[in-house]
């Protein structure tokens, strides 16, 4: 912006009185002026700033204008200083000649001269003068920014030429390499001479550049502004690595398309990190399938065992305590079973939740029974508080369940004989409050936060039959997670005991709930039915025959395929419980020729096997099976599925 001094006229007349007067005059049309002696004298005022000059054009005659001549002809490109010359009347003179020639943006005003026409120049004058200082901050400000702009692409230049982790170039609208940095050397490993004027689509592979790849990613970039690029891509060299890259179309000013920028880098080390994390999953996942499977298998016939002999009815209460007590332990390994693989599941995101409304109050009460006989054996005093008003969540009874019957068998096992559990809930604002607290053994503070990872366990140099994997508050967390809800530990510290605290959303509608006596246990007999049992695991098999029969069906059992087929044939049962894991002909194999033929489209399949992932039962549905069993089967729901098959 143009001060004060930048806006000054200043006047040399034909005398200082002269001069003065017409100062005072353009003083009174507010005006700043100074009244300069002489041509030195103005020459030196010039040189601090000014608007316009009023000058006589006696001061060719009697003064040494050169150096008012040097410094108009000194003006910068934006300045043309305006001059108003003051002549005699009608004069052609030489001076006033000599002062339109070197003077430039010359006006002429005869005398005498009419006082508005010498305001009106002057106003003029100015006029033209404020729109010189304009242009020269227009000029000075884009010269500014040139300069910064310059500045920041040579700062640019620097950053992309020195970055090494980066291959950062620019192409043309053909795709041709124009530009290169040291990142391009080092991940691509061009030379900038060898690689400037390079067709883009060398450092592709082969086949990527047989698809026409390359082209099309340039075309997306130009459509969509830029182009993401994971793939593998190929060095000089021809070695190929994983390059995770973006190509970014550049535009001028006006919006057309000059060409093409890309950044990219090497991932190789990271991809097959990731790799290895994968396969290492997927290895970790097919060993706690297989570890379940083989578990499983011995499983069964140890649980169909002390069914029977509980089916059996015997009066010796030595004998009794014996088939709870393998009962409870069964229950126990099968759960620790279950557990490896609900995890598993879980951590995968390969579990539904089955929600529906639950009073809180019966899933509490259920988990109780669940836990009671680890509680029982270890003397353990269980208190118990309930609201009196019903309490109704939005979740999965059964996996609920699963949550406070871990929580209650986690307090059972570290409280020593004798000890004490409470389990309150209550509801505060809009959610569900559940503590289980005990007087057990505790948990450090370093410990604390590591509760709920998996496999981790407190004090285990601790002698106790329930150690349990470590599994179950990673299972816990996990549950009340995918219902939207939170848990945390509090102890403080060894032998103070530990509380537990689950935070459910309390349902928005606290109607009609479902019921979690499903999951109870029923000893009742089946309709009879002539049931086919096919399991190369003899153990298993025999066993499983004989609970049937306690139970009051009809059994033929096999150990293969073929005999099972053989047996389909002549025995013509209802219901087939098979199994999957068979030498020679799997059960797969054995359901699809029994579904190839009409005559037994009737008989109802049952999959009884240890594999009991999500594939594996989307596998039995596809095949042909009705049902899927994962062993040892629970006799309640084995009892239950029997009974509705008419």
């Amino acid at each position: 912006m143009p001060t004060e001094l930048d806006l000054r006229i200043l006047v040399y007349g034909p005398t200082s009185r002269d001069s003065q007067l017409t100062c005072d005059m353009l003083a009174a049309r507010s005006i700043a002026c100074i009244v300069c002696p002489n041509v030195a004298g103005m020459v030196q005022e010039m040189e601090r700033g000014v608007g316009g000059l009023i000058m006589a054009e006696e001061a060719f005659i009697r003064d040494d204008v050169r150096p008012l001549v040097n410094f108009l002809h000194g003006q910068p490109a934006w300045s043309d200083l305006p001059v108003i010359l003051i002549t005699h009347t009608g004069s052609e003179s030489p001076s006033v000649s000599e002062a339109v020639k070197h003077l430039g943006n010359v006006t002429l005003l005869e005398r005498p001269t009419r006082v508005n026409a010498l305001v009106t120049a002057a106003q003029g004058a100015l006029r033209a003068r404020r729109r010189q200082f304009q242009a020269r901050d227009l000029i000075r400000a884009r010269e500014r920014t040139a300069r910064e702009l310059a500045e920041s692409e040579q700062r640019f230049r620097i950053l992309v030429e020195q970055v090494k982790d980066y291959a950062i170039f620019m192409m043309d609208l053909e795709g041709r390499v124009t530009s290169w940095n040291e990142g391009v050397r080092r991940v691509l490993g061009y030379e900038e001479a060898e690689f400037v004027g390079l067709d883009v689509a060398r450092i592709f592979t082969p086949e990527d550049a047989a698809e026409s790849v390359p082209a099309a990613e340039l075309a997306e970039a130009a459509s969509t502004g830029a182009a993401g690029n994971d793939r593998w891509m190929q060095r000089k060299d021809g070695t190929r690595f994983w390059a995770s890259g973006v190509t970014t179309a550049l535009r001028d000013p006006g919006g057309a398309p000059i060409g093409y920028t890309k950044v990219m880098r090497d991932l190789t080390e990271r991809m097959q990190d990731e790799e290895a994390l994968k396969e290492a999953d997927r290895r970790k996942d097919e060993f706690l399938a297989t570890l379940a499977h083989e578990l499983r298998n011995p499983l069964a016939p140890l649980r169909n065992s002390v069914n029977i002999l509980q089916l059996s009815a015997s009066d010796d209460p030595t004998v009794a305590r014996l088939c709870e007590t393998m009962e409870r332990q069964v229950a126990h390994l099968v759960r620790l079973v279950d557990d490896l693989m609900e995890v598993s599941r879980i951590t995968r995101g390969k579990i539904e939740l089955r929600k529906e409304p639950v009073e809180l109050a019966a899933v509490l009460r259920h988990a109780m029974e669940t836990s009671r006989p680890l509680i029982d054996a270890g003397r353990i005093q269980l208190a118990i508080s309930l609201p009196q008003e019903r309490i109704v969540v939005n979740g999965d009874p059964v996996r609920l369940g699963q949550v406070f019957a871990n929580l209650l068998n986690n307090a059972a096992k570290y409280t020593n004989e004798g000890g004490q559990i409470w389990l309150t809930a209550r509801q505060e604002n809009k959610e569900a409050v559940i503590s289980v607290r005990d007087t057990g053994i505790g948990i450090p503070a370093d410990v604390l936060p590591k509760v709920f990872e998996m496999f981790m366990q407190v004090d285990r140099a601790t002698n106790r039959s329930q150690g349990g994997l470590g599994i179950g508050l990673t299972l816990v967390r996990s549950l009340v997670e995918l219902h939207e809800g939170a848990i945390v530990v509090h102890s403080e510290g060894p032998g103070a005991g530990a509380e537990f605290i689950v935070r459910l959303p309390v349902a928005a509608e606290q109607g009609e709930t479902g019921s979690v006596a499903a999951v109870a246990e029923q000893r009742r007999s089946v309709p009879s039915r002539r049931i086919l049992v096919v399991d190369d695991n003899v153990d298993s098999a025999a066993t499983l025959g004989m609970l049937l029969k306690y139970l009051g069906a009809e059994v033929h059992v096999v150990h293969d395929g073929a005999s099972a087929l053989s047996a389909v044939e002549r025995y013509r049962p209802d219901i087939v419980l098979l199994d999957i894991g068979m030498p020679e002909m799997d059960g797969y194999e054995v359901a699809r020729r029994i579904r190839k033929h009409q005559e037994f489209q009737h008989i109802t399949l049952i999959a009884l096997t240890g594999w009991g992932q999500e594939d594996d039962r989307r596998r039995t549905r596809e095949i042909g099976f009705d049902h899927h069993l994962v062993k040892p089967a629970d006799i309640a729901a084995l009892q239950e599925l029997l009974g509705t098959m008419e």
